[in-house]
């Protein structure tokens, strides 16, 4: 036991270290090849910044899911296992196998929307084409990959909508949270990081290796995204890794009565993504507002508000982390507690969120207006 959680634990050291070196690399070349973010009248950071942080990300998780799925496909099938490997991982080799088919469709669609960013991030696309791609991505997740949501709804076509609708939304929402250094990584590794414990409480081990995988990756892209930032993931990195917190969020098992799950568990993705989805909710209604098209960016959302306050880009992100792992944390214990302590959790998450909203009231613009 002892050697597995050591093998566990080398997983997502091995994404971070791999990923951080591959960050350095795409880093160099960025530059050398003008591959860069120049400063904007919208955007908030005002120096020429590496591009292509995307790259490192998505191959990161490519390179290792492909490899887990060799070695488990070859080398730790019946015949050929590992003498360290226990009986309780065997039993979830053969269901691991008959999935693999779902795997390759996923890591082709997260290619479809790496390459999709890539040409975004050096053309500037339009909205409805990056909107066509995604939905495209997603509606072959969720059919081919069977990436739906159950919630005990028998209806196939209403469970496929519903996933499409969910996986697109996570595709933006961590696109619009990549608007300052750090948070699309940080906030993504968090919400991986509660995940990834639930899947293993509901013994989905090759779900919770996957998140192991996911969050090293991040961190590894972290070492030179977290402010001050010398490289942006982009749209080539932000729609994947929206896309698997999607694919996370509707992999894993939370109501299981054979562990004692209740059935409120259900909505533990809806608890952890509490402040992301509250800025992407605020900023598009804001924009509508204005008579301006959700997708253009601006300098509207909660980190640009905090900034604005006279936080440093390290505390801002720092207090959207500390946000997010409070309603994260609430997520994990709600698979725990009574019905009483369920409604405790739902009200901190509404808490968390008017803290938020009290900040962004009163924040202030550059010229001293109340926004």
């Amino acid at each position: 036991m002892t050697q597995m959680i050591f093998s566990a634990m080398m997983l997502p050291a091995a994404a971070l270290a791999v990923c951080a070196v591959l960050t350095a690399m795409v880093r160099r070349q960025a530059v050398r090849r003008s591959f860069v973010a120049r400063p904007q009248q919208d955007r908030y950071h005002r120096s020429i910044i590496a591009m292509g942080g995307g790259i490192a990300i998505f191959w990161t998780l490519t390179a290792f899911l492909l490899g887990g799925a060799v070695v488990v496909r070859f080398g730790l099938a019946p015949g050929h296992l590992d003498g360290w490997l226990s009986a309780k991982l065997l039993v979830h080799i053969e269901g691991f196998l008959e999935k693999l088919p779902d795997l390759m469709v996923v890591l082709a669609a997260a290619l479809a929307l790496h390459l999709l960013g890539l040409w975004d991030d050096k053309k500037h696309l339009g909205p409805y084409v990056k909107l066509a791609v995604q939905f495209a991505a997603a509606v072959v997740a969720a059919i081919w990959a069977d990436v739906r949501v159950e919630m005990f709804i028998e209806n196939k076509v209403i469970t496929t909508i519903l996933s499409v609708f969910w996986i697109v939304l996570m595709i933006n929402v961590f696109n619009f949270l990549d608007n300052m250094d750090g948070l699309s990584a940080g906030i993504a590794a968090i919400a991986a990081a509660v995940l990834m414990a639930a899947a293993f409480r509901s013994g989905q081990v090759f779900v919770g290796a996957m998140g192991l995988v996911f969050l090293g990756t991040l961190a590894g892209f972290l070492v030179f995204n977290f402010p001050p930032a010398t490289i942006f993931m982009g749209d080539a990195g932000s729609m994947v890794v929206g896309f698997f917190v999607a694919l996370l969020t509707l992999r894993t098992t939370y109501y299981n009565p054979e562990i004692g799950t209740p059935l409120y568990s259900v909505f533990m993705p809806a608890v952890v993504m509490a402040v992301p989805l509250y800025d992407f909710v605020t900023v598009t209604f804001l924009r509508l507002r204005q008579g301006k098209s959700p997708f253009v960016g601006d300098t509207q959302h909660f980190s640009h508000r905090l900034q604005r306050r006279g936080l440093s880009d390290r505390q801002v992100a720092l207090t959207l982390y500390l946000a997010t792992l409070c309603t994260g944390l609430g997520g994990i214990i709600l698979q725990q507690v009574s019905p009483v302590g369920a409604v405790l959790v739902f009200i901190q998450t509404i808490l968390v969120l008017v803290i938020v909203g009290i900040l962004e009231a009163t924040a202030t613009s550059n010229n001293g207006q109340n926004l």
